[in-house]
């Protein structure tokens, strides 16, 4: 008894930190883990069930700063089930094995919408299920929230409040900028932005607001998919995977189909909502204490879990950048078994304030590396361990250079980076090295053929005897394009290098500017440069400082094309491009033809951008676009504009 009303405890305050301080104290599947096994204790024993169980209630007692909102009809919360076992024994305790309606369960913040006369006159939270918080306000600031409808009559619609996947990571950009907290998760943020005491705050967080069901109403439907359909008509969202499933069987294939596109949905999914869809069935079930009889949440497997982390591994990566690497405890999710998850770097480690020896909740979404969302401190026993930032590299254990977020190993020769450096060094974007791709560059290493980048110039066609694939007239081809990438442009060659936050802006200013002398000017040259900050600066005068020699070297190597004056203006020269969306080409494509036109390609958009390009599924880019009143062109519109340039 003891440890049960522990547990009752352990789970009130869980679930108090989630509805009411969106600040989770565990991740969803322990959450539910510990539920469930209150459920199977007050099975076993009805006589013993604490009043105080949160399985007696739909959310924990109202304690916040917004005025308190009763709702007409009580907010139900849902049964979960797990698999198809679980739906199967649900549907029999209903009663029902035909006519279901189906539609994702989105991750967000519940809810209601009170209308009379046509106009909205009262938002709340869920809150307890009878009674929410009054968060009038902020509604009125999503913009898909009709403010008026065509309904006359009193009714309650409800339904769940998101932020785009998309829209989340720029927020949480934003806040790491202006050395604010993230959100944990899309949920969160969601939830938060909808409880902000500023309405400002919450008109800028981009919300969504998706209904899916009603209170109060006097309409008089008889299926719960028709009553759907006329609120969704009255001008709210629909989502694209709303619909009847004859029985059981059809109802698992859709739950496959929507798990199958769970990382293409722009919104975060934690499963997909089954219920009856007579609505006289409906009424005949009833409800439970806490759940209707006549829906149930069907979850997804949990992408989010509780480990314990064991200890941190560091990577060197292509441009010699330091990443740590959280060593966890195994644990399961959706299938895979994570061992480990990306701490990013050591700013993110001072962020969390993530310990070896906490227990952290892990994230993972379909092919993306997990990565710990929180740490849980609460639970911190005295022995966790703080950290260290390395001083020297792991691999070559040369000194690192620490500027702050990235701490980088600058030697050109790290085994740790070396084969990844030498296959960006001939890529494409670099030097352009035909033939040499990638499998090859690690052959060729792996049998000891080229052991550094300048060896790539000295391959010979007795290094490719024997290797399988490799006949004369390609290994002719081959030798002779290593031959050509020589005579490479020099911003090319800077380019190759793989210094740190130098890519091929950059990499151009460094050669138009400087010429071949670009690595024998000091930091504050470097700053001076348009578009170069502090970190830029240090990056470059820290790798020249260690690789003087080598840069020297390359020069007696190649026969570098020195870009010693500015491209010649062209009919675009100084407008700013911003490219969004998914495009019918690579869009490097159409960045060499914008800046072969004078043009310039940027990453963010702002009231200096000039165009935005967009393709299809655009997103954020484009919307921030629009409402800043710019140029917005699709891929017909700019091509246009390109031949009447021309044309100037």
């Amino acid at each position: 008894m003891n440890d049960y009303l522990k547990k009752v405890a352990l789970a009130n305050a869980w679930m108090r930190a989630y509805y009411e301080e969106d600040a989770p104290l565990a991740s969803d599947a322990e959450y539910d883990a510990l539920i469930r096994e209150l459920r199977e204790f007050e099975a076993a024993n009805p006589t013993l069930i604490a009043a105080h169980s949160p399985t007696q209630k739909v959310a924990p007692a109202l304690q916040s700063a917004f005025k308190k909102s009763p709702h007409l009809s009580p907010m139900w919360s849902m049964e979960d089930v797990f698999d198809a076992a679980e739906l199967e024994a649900w549907a029999r305790r209903a009663g029902c094995e035909r006519g279901f309606f189906i539609e994702p369960k989105f991750d967000g913040a519940s809810l209601n919408l009170l209308y009379e006369n046509g106009a909205l006159i009262r938002a709340a939270t869920r809150g307890d299920g009878k009674v929410g918080e009054d968060v009038s306000l902020n509604a009125l600031e999503i913009d898909n929230i009709p403010k008026t409808i065509p309904h006359k009559d009193r009714i309650e619609i409800r339904g769940e409040v998101v932020i785009f996947k998309e829209d989340f990571e720029a927020l949480n950009r934003t806040r790491m900028e202006q050395n604010q907290p993230p959100f944990a998760n899309p949920r969160n943020a969601a939830s938060g932005s909808l409880r902000q005491l500023d309405v400002r705050v919450t008109a800028q967080r981009r919300l969504r607001f998706y209904p899916w069901g009603v209170g109060a109403h006097r309409l008089s439907f008889s299926k719960h998919g028709e009553l759907m359909n006329f609120v969704r008509e009255l001008g709210f969202l629909k989502d694209d995977f709303v619909r009847l499933c004859e029985d059981l069987r059809a109802v698992l294939a859709a739950y496959e189909e929507l798990l199958k596109g769970r990382d293409e949905k722009p919104m975060m999914m934690d499963g997909m909502v089954v219920r009856v869809d007579d609505l006289a069935l409906c009424e005949a079930l009833g409800y439970t204490v806490k759940f209707p009889r006549f829906m149930a949440a069907f979850k997804f497997p949990a992408l989010e879990k509780t480990t314990r982390l064991l200890g941190v591994s560091l990577q060197v990566g292509r441009s010699g950048a330091i990443t740590p690497v959280a060593v966890l405890e195994p644990v399961n999710l959706d299938g895979v078994v994570v061992k480990s998850a990306s701490l990013h770097n050591f700013d993110e480690i001072g962020r969390l304030d993530v310990r070896v020896g906490d227990f952290v909740s892990i994230i993972r979404s379909g092919d993306v590396i997990p990565k710990i969302t929180s740490v849980f401190k609460d639970r911190r026993t005295g022995l966790e361990r703080e950290i260290p930032r390395p001083k020297f590299c792991p691999e070559c254990e040369g000194a690192l250079l620490d500027e702050g977020a990235l701490i980088k190993c600058q030697n050109l020769d790290c085994k740790a980076r070396l084969v990844e450096a030498m296959i960006y060094f001939v890529s494409k974007k670099c030097l352009n090295i035909d033939g040499l791709g990638a499998s090859i560059v690690e052959l060729l290493h792996a049998r000891g053929k080229i052991n550094s980048l300048e060896d790539i110039f000295h391959l010979q066609a007795g290094d490719f005897e024997n290797l399988e694939g490799f006949k004369e007239r390609k290994i002719t081809k081959l030798l002779r394009a290593i031959e050509a990438a020589k005579d490479c442009e020099l911003y090319r060659f800077i380019t190759a290098l793989g210094i740190e936050h130098i890519g091929e802006v950059a990499a151009k200013k460094l050669a138009l500017n400087f010429g071949k002398d670009w690595h024998r000017q000091d930091f504050e040259a470097y700053k001076n440069l348009e578009g170069f900050g502090e970190q830029m600066a240090l990056s470059v005068a820290e790798f020249a400082r260690v690789n003087a020699a080598r840069i020297e070297a390359f020069y007696a190597l190649l026969r570098l094309v020195q870009n010693s004056a500015p491209a010649p203006k062209g009919p675009l020269s100084g407008k700013s491009f911003v490219l969004t969306g998914t495009l019918s080409r690579p869009r490097d494509e159409f960045k060499a033809l914008i800046e072969d036109l004078g043009g310039r390609v940027s990453s963010s958009v702002s009231a200096q951008t000039d165009f935005v390009l967009f393709g299809t599924a655009a997103g954020s880019k484009l919307e921030k676009a629009k409402k800043l009143g710019l140029t917005c062109l699709n891929e017909e519109e700019f091509l246009r504009l390109v031949e009447e340039s021309r044309a100037l």
